[in-house]
């Protein structure tokens, strides 16, 4: 395989942390920077999923990611994998984190305690525990970036949607509060909406609709790679991919 021109590698040397890179935005994510230059270090819960996107990368890029199959909702894993990363690299240049669940689509009074535990461990208490276990990893790094994928269901609640949408409205609000409380450091974050795309978990929400007419995830890559080097404020507005995509701009970063 040839070598990449330089200039299209804006990431060559850094490192790259994605979760649920097993399949939609996560691997699109993975791929997209991977791609960009930066190693990546790919967690999800699938195995299979993650062998599948090292394949991939190597078909494009001539070298490996780094796999790791974990649960995220095990905080102690998180733990460990902020160590493991500090052994081995020093230091995060850039965070994704995709990983999420849906949750039951039912009337809050109906939800079982268990689902809402599931739901609220994946979505809400796994992110706080992967902060904890990267920050002074993103420290390390010159310019570090974090970007948290979000859901406009998180300002548009909506009947039989509460899980999912409280979960998002608590990581919007955990995010812009650690977001705040790095101002005076080089580390920015970011939420980012990606509107509707063809992932499971939408076709797990709106089972009827047409996976042909929604946006496939591999469109939002590159926004994600521009999000990785860009001169971010605090994230006081989400960058939605639809108004990206309309003016070809981080205006809204």
């Amino acid at each position: 395989m040839s070598a990449s021109p330089a200039s299209e590698k804006p990431l060559a040397g850094k490192i790259a942390l994605v979760t649920g890179a097993s399949r939609g935005i996560g691997r699109a994510a993975a791929f997209a920077l991977a791609k960009a230059g930066a190693h990546v270090v790919a967690v999800a819960r699938t195995e299979g999923g993650l062998t599948e996107l090292d394949d991939e990368v190597f078909a494009a890029t001539g070298e490996h990611a780094t796999l790791v199959p974990m649960d995220i909702a095990e905080g102690d894993g998180l733990d460990h994998l902020g160590l493991a990363l500090h052994n081995r690299f020093g230091r995060l240049d850039i965070l994704v984190h995709a990983a999420a669940i849906l949750g039951p689509m039912t009337p809050v009074s109906h939800l079982e305690p268990k689902h809402w535990d599931r739901t609220v461990a994946v979505n809400l208490t796994a992110s706080y525990r992967l902060i904890r276990a990267t920050e002074p990893l993103l420290r390390a790094a010159e310019a570090a970036r974090a970007i948290f994928l979000t859901s406009g269901r998180a300002s548009r609640p909506k009947a039989f949607w509460g899980p999912y949408g409280i979960t998002k409205a608590g990581l919007e609000h955990m995010v812009r509060t650690w977001a705040d409380e790095l101002e005076q450091t080089s580390i920015r974050a970011v939420l980012l909406d990606p509107n509707t795309m063809r992932t499971r978990m939408r076709a797990e929400a709106m089972p009827g609709e047409d996976p042909e007419t929604v946006t496939p995830p591999e469109e939002i890559g590159p926004l994600i790679v521009e999000l990785a080097q860009a001169d971010l404020g605090l994230p006081t507005a989400n960058v939605v991919f639809a108004d990206w995509k309309t003016a070809g701009t981080l205006a809204s970063a």
